[in-house]
């Protein structure tokens, strides 16, 4: 069976990494999307609430789970039995990135692939952080995260209680 997991912080989930994750989730027989739980980074959403979030945008993809993880993705991913890392990539800026870390990963066990799937080109631009600004301003957000989480994740970003 193979088995892939897509990284990320998910602060909040956007339709960007949902795009990217159903993608992977027609390639993969199973994927599992782990929130990396990085104590030194602020985060918006509690853990918790960022794992309930995509369980609820994930729930029409049956082989899809989610699940949270703290210390070293290539740990993680020897734990789950897996040996590829999906990332979506937006922009140059952001391969440059991601090409340092798949680097690293390979460098502390070759096993691990690390597969890219480019985003969409309506969401191109989008990522959480641009979500969190525009919903702070007050703008509409229902066209850029799962609709049926766009009116939490609004009410989260207007009080503003980054952890």
């Amino acid at each position: 069976m193979a088995v892939a997991i897509c990284p990320g912080t998910f602060d909040p989930v956007t339709n960007g990494h949902m795009d990217v994750i159903a993608r992977a989730s027609t390639i993969f027989d199973a994927v599992i999307v782990s929130i990396l739980v990085n104590r030194d980074k602020r985060a918006l959403f509690s853990t918790e609430e960022r794992m309930e979030m995509l369980r609820i945008a994930c729930g029409h993809l049956p082989n899809v789970s989610i699940e949270h993880f703290e210390g070293l993705l290539v740990d993680y991913v020897r734990r789950r039995g897996a040996h590829v890392v999906v990332r979506g990539l937006r922009v140059v800026s952001d391969f440059e990135y991601e090409m340092t870390l798949a680097l690293m990963n390979r460098k502390l066990d070759p096993s691990i692939e690390t597969m890219y799937i480019m985003a969409s080109q309506e969401n191109s631009f989008l990522s959480s952080s641009i979500v969190k600004e525009v919903a702070t301003l007050g703008g509409d957000i229902r066209s850029l995260v799962p609709a049926q989480l766009a009116d939490r994740i609004a009410a989260k970003c207007r009080e503003g209680n980054i952890r």
